[in-house]
């Protein structure tokens, strides 16, 4: 058997799995609720009864998979684990390879509506991270940030790229950052959503910007009202996962009430800032595929591999979507060779869903000077 071998693959759902959600989603469990709460204590028992009835009887799944396969996929195993990966290669003659990579509670899923006008200038690698979708849950423990990272090397050395440029953002900017760490001889450059650090700074301190200030004080008050599923996923995935992989209600709840809280907060509703077609898309990807604790456990391996990270030589570019993206400019410009920082007033911390306008103008500016 070729171990380097790359298979083409399709996502072929049976329908018994479509079938088997709706019935269990018809059969939901409803918890009780205090009245007036809103979503001060989670995702409101209305909300998520009204979204789970669209996706029974309105949300098309075969519509999304004959999107997604409209673009070519493969599969290769790498380090003994299978990867899921899409490969678009663009007509332009002088097209520099570009990796993306998704976050979590996200999927391939996040770059839809990036893929093809950024085929028009680069040829696309996007990766299912080990665990997520369908690359499927690790068959050993150790898939961190860093591992994924070599895994995505060693893929575009199997694809015959030698040169090429990496975006992500969330898990997915930590991969990339950690790709050009592993890869610097090839990695030409690397843009990152979101940032590569958290906040060095108190709110008080008085060298901090307006701008900076709200930043710190939106990360202080995430963690405080809605970090706990940081906490739960770097130290229970398993205990987690049980809930999530038996009961789809608890698996959209569990991605909604994320993409809320990291979403642009003049959107009062997820499905405001994300469309809802493509937010169930990726939750039906979690959902069918199994993976809610393999990729809840990421956080805990990185927990558990966490060291001071290196400072990145490679060329970077940070964008800032709305205060829902944390990074202070001092601390990128310390962990990395930061060229390029760009901040918008439109979008959150989900870009690709978000604002994929904004992004890719951003990701094709960036490139230009490294094509």
């Amino acid at each position: 058997m070729n171990n380097d071998a790359i298979r083409p693959f399709r996502i072929e759902i049976p329908q018994t799995a479509l079938d088997d959600l709706r019935e269990r989603l018809a059969r939901t469990r409803w918890p009780s609720e205090m009245e007036g709460e809103g979503w001060g204590r989670g995702v409101p028992v209305g909300y998520l009864k009204e979204l789970a009835a669209y996706w029974a009887d309105g949300y098309d799944w075969r519509a999304w998979e004959s999107r997604l396969n409209a673009h070519p996929q493969f599969t290769t195993t790498i380090d003994g684990q299978d990867i899921h990966f899409l490969h678009v290669r663009s007509e332009r003659a002088d097209a520099l390879p570009l990796i993306l990579t998704h976050g979590w509670p996200g999927s391939i899923v996040e770059f839809l509506e990036l893929i093809e006008p950024l085929a028009r200038d680069f040829h696309l690698v996007i990766p299912s991270i080990p665990g997520f979708g369908f690359s499927g849950p690790p068959r050993e423990a150790g898939w961190n940030t860093q591992r994924t990272a070599a895994a995505w090397a060693e893929l575009m050395r199997r694809l015959g790229y030698d040169r090429y440029g990496a975006q992500g953002g969330d898990f997915g900017g930590g991969i990339t950052r950690a790709l050009g760490l592993a890869a610097p001889e090839k990695v030409v450059a690397v843009h990152i959503n979101g940032g590569t650090t958290y906040p060095s700074a108190a709110e008080d301190d008085p060298t901090l910007t307006e701008r900076e200030r709200a930043r710190v004080r939106r990360m202080n008050e995430f963690m405080a009202e809605a970090g706990g599923y940081l906490a739960i996923q770097s130290t229970r995935p398993q205990t987690l996962a049980y809930g999530l992989t038996d009961s789809p209600v608890a698996q959209l709840a569990w991605i909604v009430d994320k993409i809320r809280d990291m979403t642009d907060l003049a959107k009062e509703l997820p499905h405001e800032a994300v469309d809802r077609d493509l937010l169930l898309t990726d939750v039906t990807v979690y959902w069918l595929t199994g993976t809610a604790g393999s990729s809840a456990a990421l956080y805990y391996e990185d927990t558990r591999a966490w060291n001071e990270p290196e400072v990145s030589p490679v060329p970077t570019a940070v964008a800032l979507f709305t205060i829902q993206d944390i990074a202070l400019r001092r601390d990128e410009e310390k962990a990395n060779n930061l060229v390029r920082w760009t901040e918008f007033d439109r979008g959150g911390h989900f870009a690709a869903m978000e604002a994929p306008d904004l992004l890719l103008d951003d990701i094709r500016a960036f490139f230009a000077d490294y094509r």
